[in-house]
């Protein structure tokens, strides 16, 4: 399953790695294990942060996203799963049927 992989690295430990050089090799380390479909690296709230595109082949694998950013760079990770547009085109009759099941059983709108 394709996944993204948010990680917020905090100001401190960001900090303290880059001051002792060992970011550069420490995040290179991690994306050598994980081999991402894609890397994007960007400020987020005041915190170094980056997104990775990964296929996780099963859930078990977890740890070994988390871990290495856990513990090597005391970061936050949120692991989403996520779609391309391929799998949203079959998705199709999954949605069809979520319709026709439960779109009678809605809630009212809200009205602000």
């Amino acid at each position: 399953m394709r996944c993204i992989v948010k990680v917020q690295i905090p100001m401190e430990s960001g900090n303290a790695m880059i001051v002792e050089n060992k970011l550069k090799d420490v995040v290179g380390g991690i994306l050598e294990e994980l081999k991402p479909e894609a890397a994007y690296f960007y400020s987020e709230n005041g915190t170094r942060a980056a997104l990775f595109i990964l296929d996780l082949a099963d859930a078990s694998k977890i740890p070994s996203i988390a871990e290495p950013f856990f513990l090597a760079l005391n970061a936050r990770v949120e692991i989403l799963p996520a779609m391309t547009a391929e799998d949203l085109m079959k998705a199709g009759p999954d949605l069809e049927a979520a319709v026709k099941k439960w779109a009678p059983h809605r809630a009212p709108a809200l009205t602000r």
